[in-house]
């Protein structure tokens, strides 16, 4: 089943709704969706090497956005649900001193999501709830997004074919791998958070 998953991306990654789909993909990652855009980049860029920068672009300007949308969720509906619960447990004013922790520090954890398997989402809509400044929100966010899309793309059409071997010849624990990264992530958000 994994393989026939894996042929299907690569044919969709060919398709001229390719470019779309990854930009959807990396828009609604950054704010709901659980799977990251690198399932789709990585097979486009494998099959049209040539196109890795605008690959690289789409997805990161998809993200960027969707996380401007993730950023507007924590703020909106915090104050409809996140306070007044806070405020019931008398947990607010541990709230507010957390706030003012995250909005010093938070642009580093933004930075962090954005280059690695973490979940990206979970700080964008942090970062609204806690009003993290919208400039650095952005910057951050256009920095690393773009170093990691970029980076991956870059490597792939360098070295695309002895990674396409690489990763037919040992998709099932590269999958593993991948799911492992993906729960780590989440459990890692339990016990920073």
């Amino acid at each position: 089943m994994l393989r026939r998953l894996y042929d299907w991306v690569m044919s969709l990654a060919a398709t001229r709704h390719a470019e779309r789909g990854l930009g959807v993909i990396s828009f609604i990652e950054s704010s709901v969706f659980p799977i990251p855009p690198d399932v789709l980049l990585i097979p486009m860029v494998i099959a049209e090497r040539a196109k890795w920068i605008r690959i690289a672009l789409v997805a990161t300007v998809g993200s960027v956005l969707g996380a401007f949308l993730g950023y507007a969720i924590g703020a909106l509906f915090f104050d409809l649900i996140g306070r007044p619960i806070l405020e019931i447990y008398g947990k607010a004013d541990d709230f507010a001193l957390m706030t003012e922790r995250y909005n010093e520090w938070g642009g580093w954890a933004v930075l962090f999501a954005a280059l690695t398997p973490f979940p990206y989402k979970v700080l964008t809509i942090f970062s609204g709830v806690t009003g993290l400044n919208l400039v650095v929100f952005t910057v951050v966010s256009i920095i690393g997004r773009g170093a990691r899309f970029f980076l991956v793309a870059w490597l792939l059409s360098r070295y695309g074919a002895p990674i396409q071997g690489f990763i037919e010849k040992h998709l099932g624990i590269l999958f593993t791998l991948f799911m492992v990264l993906l729960i780590g992530g989440f459990v890692a958000i339990r016990y920073v958070f």
